[in-house]
């Protein structure tokens, strides 16, 4: 297996709705899956939809670390796989998030995204699942659908003061 060439903003893949999956048992989805993880590994992130590997396939990984981990509600979870999912918002709350993403290096921005939200899906072995995430979690998975819709995170902002190079948001913070 090999680690995947990650699209950055610019490219025509992450501006598309990526297709649904037909065949999940496919060998090919397997094989598109395994890189995946790979890549995601690789890189350091925390999720990552096929369309960001050139794939445009309703597919993502998501994954909480320990150390982002939210409380009870929002344990930590190893790598997972959603094969066509459906997000939805849990509640109207919503919290402002600094997000980074991997096919726009070096940048964050603060985005508006629900606490809790509520999913459905197939895992890597065809098996429906289904549940409700919150916190961080919540986060990467609104984060990965908006992959599949074509949807980069500065689409979603609503301050643009709020977006810049990683080094300075680290150095200075996101002021107000």
């Amino acid at each position: 297996m090999s680690v995947l060439a990650i699209a950055r903003m610019g490219h025509p893949v992450l501006l598309q709705r990526a297709a649904e999956v037909e065949d999940m048992n496919a060998p090919q989805i397997r094989d598109l899956l395994q890189n995946m993880r790979e890549t995601l590994t690789q890189s350091g992130g925390v999720g990552l939809a096929a369309p960001q590997v050139y794939v445009p396939l309703r597919i993502f990984l998501y994954s909480v670390p320990p150390a982002r981990s939210e409380g009870e509600d929002d344990p930590p979870r190893p790598v997972q796989v959603l094969i066509n999912p459906t997000i939805a918002p849990d509640g109207t709350e919503m919290m402002p998030r600094l997000e980074g993403c991997l096919s726009i290096p070096g940048f964050r921005g603060e985005v508006p995204r629900y606490r809790r939200v509520r999913y459905s899906g197939w895992d890597e072995h065809g098996t429906r699942v289904e549940g409700v995430a919150s916190g961080f979690c919540a986060n990467v998975m609104q984060h990965e659908m908006d992959h599949l819709d074509g949807i980069l995170y500065p689409m979603r902002m609503t301050d643009m003061a709020r977006f810049g190079f990683e080094a300075e948001i680290t150095r200075y913070g996101v002021k107000a």
